[in-house]
């Protein structure tokens, strides 16, 4: 999510044993971890003392702010001082706030640590409702007079964007007393979302299967992801099977909570006038509907090349049938050698290249400061993210086990780190951090710089064939999968806007019929599989997953931009990189030579998927 605070990103690596620092099977204690490899949150706050005394000063900010109500518009000089005192607190709660959160991942059993975060949660909050009268008080105030102050300072010249961003929400912002009583709905609105997570993933058990070696274990939803790219086409139809089959046990309580959610959003969207819930998701970034449905329309034009895909994938595998439990197998041997993280570091390196200087010098630095936490070890956070604040350098969480995948995540999460680097570097903090919308933007480009640069430089025909399977189910999973999942959010909420009914059946039935059409006519849509619109828990932040199909297109043609370019591309790129949240989305990715707004950007992803499913098929023929 973006914040105030910086970016999080999901969880998206790998995790595993450590070689070298534990018996086989079991994780190390944080304290086994090689101090240069682990991050230094020192950087931020050299002592508990220290942070200790930055969050008294942030709470005694809290009742100061209350000086500035009413008052912040009285003149030029007050709100230059308000916006200074403001920014200055913030930036010193963001640093509160990620030392704590990210030393509570090291090791969730510390209590110490936890509680730490959980007072730091707290005073964000605390501040952000403090803060709260600011946006009322700015919409009273007006275009016209805002303007009028903006033009007395020189130094609030710079608030231009970010007053406009504010004054353009006054269409869609109640009275202050309705507003109140939208807020304090904010807890029922996320009511379906928290039944689903705590249903999903404490309450709801699935079936035992037995396991490619023949070990009875419990399906769960983490265990499933690997499950369905065995290479036993048994194990992944037991466990396709079981973990949809359950699903389809609670098809009607899992119904109504899908249901419940998509009534939330169209009232919040009726209650603050948008058109539709549609238009509210995208409101905000200031994104045309028009975006949303030249993504459906592009990707359900081309699906052509994915339905050859699903054809190879079927001869590859040598089945009468194409089921969707094949759909994850792998289609070449992944090597098996483990990567050292020192040579992990060297192939990002030589991967990202042709960024130029500048890029690596920030690169190294990360590489060599300490940025990264790199190793698991027992009650750290799984997966990997790239966090931080405006005043701190980015941080990156890995749990590093020696795959190539695990590679790419580096290239993935260092992206996100770099692009927070350089817009921190050149944006004033009010524009520090990047959207939503353009956040998989640049992780993206240096997972496909670093694709292209391995398959260019491998003389390994599995190896090459491995990466090239890599990339074909990056597409897949994202340009046609996630358009998949956009669409039916289209479809469900336009339906309940008519006063539809979100039945299961009605939910099952437009699932089974968006996978006929984006998979084509060789793949077998087995009964289970109806029910898998109930297993995403984005279809919980409505209009969301979109985001992921234009970063990846929008990268996609990055990329190539900066393989076929020079040095203009180059410098283009950088200062998309520095841009923050200095202009519109849209804006930005236009300036650096990607418009969104036309099919283009998704046609050159489709492209670029076509080639190397052409290549992937003339090396398994052997030419």
């Amino acid at each position: 999510m973006v914040s105030r605070f910086g970016t999080f990103l999901a969880p998206e690596g790998s995790t595993g044993d450590i070689q070298g620092f534990t018996k086989a099977g079991e994780l190390p204690e944080r304290s086994m971890i090689p101090e240069e490899r682990r991050w230094r949150l020192e950087d931020i706050f050299a002592s508990e003392e220290d942070w200790e005394a930055a969050f008294a000063e942030v709470s005694a900010a809290c009742d100061d702010v209350a000086a500035y109500r009413g008052v912040v518009f009285a003149s030029a000089a007050r709100l230059a001082s308000f916006l200074a005192f403001r920014e200055r607190i913030e930036i010193l709660a963001g640093k509160v706030y990620v030392h704590a959160v990210m030393g509570s991942h090291e090791d969730s059993s510390l209590s110490a640590r936890q509680a730490m975060a959980d007072r730091a949660t707290a005073l964000v909050v605390k501040l952000g409702t403090a803060f709260a009268f600011f946006v009322p008080e700015a919409m009273k105030a007006g275009r016209e007079e805002i303007g009028r102050l903006l033009e007395e300072l020189p130094e609030l010249k710079t608030y231009a964007f970010f007053f406009e961003s504010i004054l353009r929400m006054k269409d869609h912002t109640l009275s202050t007393g309705e507003e109140e009583i939208l807020a304090r709905s904010g807890d029922l609105a996320r009511v379906p979302e928290n039944v689903f997570s705590l249903f999903s993933g404490a309450d709801m058990r699935f079936p035992r299967i037995t396991d490619e070696l023949g070990e009875e274990i419990e399906l769960t939803e983490e265990r499933y992801y690997r499950l369905s790219r065995s290479t036993d086409r048994r194990v992944r139809k037991d466990a396709f099977e079981g973990i949809h089959g359950t699903y389809e046990a609670f098809r009607n309580a899992l119904g109504a909570m899908y249901s419940g959610s998509v009534k939330g959003d169209l009232f919040y969207s009726a209650c603050r006038r948008y058109p539709s819930a549609l238009d509210a998701s995208l409101y905000g970034d200031n994104i045309p509907a028009s975006v949303y449905d030249t993504v459906i329309d592009t990707v359900r034009a081309n699906l052509a090349p994915l339905h050859e895909y699903m054809a190879l994938r079927r001869d590859v595998l040598g089945v009468p049938e194409l089921h969707m439990y094949d759909i994850a197998a792998p289609l070449a041997k992944e090597p098996k050698e483990g990567i050292p993280y020192d040579r992990a570091e060297e192939i990002v390196t030589d991967g990202l290249r042709l960024l130029g200087e500048e890029y690596l010098s920030v690169l190294r630095k990360g590489f060599s400061s300490r940025w990264i936490d790199i190793y698991e070890n027992k009650g750290k956070r799984k997966g990997a993210y790239s966090w931080g604040s405006y005043g701190t350098h980015p941080y990156v969480l890995l749990n590093y086990n020696g795959t190539l995948r695990d590679v790419f995540t580096i290239a993935h999460e260092m992206g996100h780190a770099l692009h927070s680097w350089f817009s921190h570097a050149t944006q004033p903090w009010v524009y520090g951090d990047y959207t939503i919308f353009l956040a998989e933007v640049a992780s993206t480009t240096n997972e496909a710089l670093l694709s292209e640069h391995l398959l260019s430089t491998s003389d390994d025909r599995e190896r090459t064939l491995s990466l090239l399977n890599h990339d074909l189910e990056q597409t897949r999973t994202t340009l046609y999968r996630q358009t998949m999942f956009a669409e039916f959010e289209r479809i469900t909420h336009s339906a309940a806007e008519r006063g539809e009914a979100l039945t299961p059946d009605m939910l099952c039935d437009a699932w089974r019929q968006l996978n006929e059409a984006y998979y084509g006519p060789l793949m077998t849509i087995d009964g289970p599989l109806a029910m898998e619109w109930a297993r995403i828990p984005h279809f919980y932040s409505a209009f969301y997953v979109y985001k992921y199909v234009t970063g990846f297109s929008a990268a996609v043609s990055l990329s190539r931009m900066l393989l076929e370019g020079g040095r203009g591309e180059r410098e283009r790129y950088m200062r998309f990189l520095s841009r923050g949240g200095s202009a519109w989305s849209l804006d930005i990715l236009r300036e650096a030579g990607v418009d969104m707004t036309t099919p283009k950007p998704i046609e050159d992803a489709v492209a670029a998927f076509s080639r190397k499913l052409a290549l992937f098929r003339r090396l398994l023929s052997g030419d």
